[in-house]
């Protein structure tokens, strides 16, 4: 039985549909990451779920009950909120007791939730004072321990890292990893930030337009995208994309230049007619100009990132970004041949977008 089961779920605001069929199967004890651009549709999904909005059609289905109908009381969900949405007149401790209170948690049981959850986040020398008192990622350690206090077996997350800066993001991926792992909760967490998913996530759905494109493991999401928002969106640098066709030899062509494709597994039957041929840029090779099975290609410069580089070359009327090592993006030639890894590309119908 999933943990949670959505099942056709549409919603709309007016004329425009905001969700289109989302179907998802959440399993018990999973840390799933909602993962897409502004305006797809995740944040309404997860107030679908919480039932803040209500769905057009569908099903809610939380450890095999239909709650769609039900109030957000009703269905046994915390929820964190990217805004931290605490009581700025309260103390921590009142933060964290409040909904206990107000729900007749006797007081015993209050006080060891909140000296439990305090320990847990590590606030103990927080309780006693206000939210202005305390930085970005102290306020978003109480907004998480108010969720938790409740006990329930289900926690949603609302971008909660996008009012920390890079630095605090990145502590506060980590300590919302371990605590998964300690909680062994189900967890559903909404972000544009491809990083917190692939760090984070169990499984990942990426969502464009109001639809699943993908919802798989993150590692299967980056080198075997389902579509060509999924192959562009996810990834820094961006994959590389050459347009062309299919011919007759069964070759890819692109700007009238036929490239040998063979090692790349299409998941059916070879196809034809228009394509595109994706490309990550550590699965290209720079090799001497005129190698066998390479494209000519000039660079145009290179950025030192530390342990490694990027060479940004132009090659087929378009920049394809490669993945080199330090000493080689220093000592690297203008004229250069670029040599494809076809058992790790992507390819996608021009049309449908889908891959092939």
């Amino acid at each position: 039985m999933s943990s949670i089961s959505l099942r056709k779920i549409k919603k709309s605001f007016g004329a425009l549909t905001i969700l289109h069929a989302v179907d998802m199967e959440i399993d018990k004890g999973e840390f799933v990451v909602i993962l897409g651009p502004s305006g797809c549709g995740k944040s309404t999904l997860l107030n679908v779920i919480a039932g803040l909005d209500e769905c057009d059609e569908g099903q809610i289905v939380i450890e095999g009950k239909d709650v769609s109908g039900l109030e957000p009381s009703g269905r046994g969900l915390a929820m964190v909120f990217q805004s931290y949405a605490l009581f700025p007149a309260m103390t921590v401790r009142r933060n964290l007791s409040f909904g206990m209170e107000i729900a007749g948690t006797p007081k015993a049981t209050v006080t060891e939730k909140v000296a439990w959850v305090a320990k847990l986040l590590q606030i103990e020398a927080l309780l006693d004072r206000k939210p202005g008192q305390l930085s970005g990622g102290q306020r978003q350690r109480v907004a998480i321990g108010r969720a938790l206090v409740r006990s329930s077996s289900i926690c949603l997350f609302d971008e909660p890292l996008s009012n920390l800066d890079a630095k605090l993001r990145a502590e506060t991926r980590v300590e919302l990893k371990q605590l998964h792992e300690t909680l062994g909760s189900t967890m559903i967490y909404v972000t544009h930030d491809q990083i917190e998913a692939m760090t984070m996530a169990d499984r990942v759905a990426v969502m464009h337009k109001g639809k699943v494109e993908q919802f798989a493991h993150p590692q299967s999401i980056y080198e075997k995208p389902a579509s060509l928002f999924v192959a562009g969106f996810v990834g820094s640098p961006a994959m590389n994309f050459l347009e062309g066709r299919m011919d007759d030899a069964g070759r890819f062509v692109t700007a009238d230049v036929p490239i040998d494709i063979d090692g790349y597994a299409f998941e059916g039957a070879r196809p034809s007619g228009e394509a595109v041929l994706g490309l990550r840029c550590e699965d290209i090779v720079v090799v001497e100009p005129g190698t066998p099975r390479s494209v000519p290609a000039k660079l145009a410069f290179t950025e030192l990132l530390g342990a490694d580089a990027l060479g940004w070359f132009d090659c087929l009327g378009k920049r394809f970004s490669v993945r080199l090592g330090v000493e080689a993006a220093r000592s690297m030639h203008k004229e250069v041949g670029l040599r494809f890894d076809m058992a790790k590309a992507s390819m996608f119908c021009a049309v449908s977008e889908r891959r092939l």
